[in-house]
C-alpha cells in the first residue's frame, strides 16, 4: 500500500472515530484555483477531500510556490489547525472544482480534549500526515533547489 493511502481518514482513523468526526463536518465546494488557505494564516478549520484535487505548495522567495504534494479523496488537508500556534505551515489550492467535509478546528479539538481516546486517535492520524508532509516537502525542494554534487573519478 502506497504511503499516502494508509494516511488518508478511511486507513487511519479506526471506524468508531471517523464516524464521529463526520458527524461535526459540514459539505463545501470551492472551484478550480480556489486558495483554501495561504502559508502564515491562522489555521482555524481543516478538510478532507471527497472529491477532487488539491496542491500544497510553499512559498520560496523570488520563485513560484513550487507543489509539495497533490491530494486526492480522502485526504487530510490541513494539519496545522492542531498544533500551536495554529498558523498554516504550507498553502492549499484547488486543482479541480473539489467538494469537501470542512472541519472546525476548535470544535475537533474539544473534542480531542473531552475524549482523550479520540484525541489520541486524531493526533496519531494527523501527526502521520504531517511526517509525511514534511518528509515529501523535503524531497520536492531537493529536487528543485537541492545542489547536486558528482563524484569524480579516481
Amino acid at each position: 500500500m502506497p504511503p499516502s493511502l494508509a494516511l488518508r481518514m478511511n486507513h487511519a482513523l479506526p471506524v468508531e472515530h471517523r464516524e464521529r468526526l463526520l458527524r461535526v463536518g459540514r459539505e463545501v465546494s470551492f472551484p478550480q484555483g480556489a486558495r483554501l488557505f495561504e502559508e502564515g494564516g491562522h489555521a482555524d478549520r481543516f478538510w478532507i477531500i471527497r472529491a477532487g484535487t488539491a496542491a500544497l505548495d510553499m512559498h520560496v522567495p523570488g520563485r513560484r510556490p513550487p507543489v509539495i504534494e497533490t491530494l486526492g479523496i480522502g485526504d487530510l488537508v490541513g494539519w496545522s489547525w492542531l498544533y500551536e500556534p495554529y498558523v498554516w505551515q504550507l498553502g492549499a489550492e484547488a486543482l479541480t472544482p473539489l467538494t469537501a467535509y470542512e472541519f472546525d478546528a476548535v470544535a475537533v479539538r474539544l473534542m480531542c480534549l473531552n475524549d482523550p481516546e479520540f484525541g489520541r486517535a486524531v493526533e496519531h492520524w494527523v501527526g502521520r500526515v504531517l511526517a509525511h508532509r514534511l518528509n515529501a516537502a523535503r524531497a520536492r525542494l531537493v529536487d528543485l533547489y537541492g545542489i547536486y554534487e558528482t563524484k569524480e573519478p579516481r
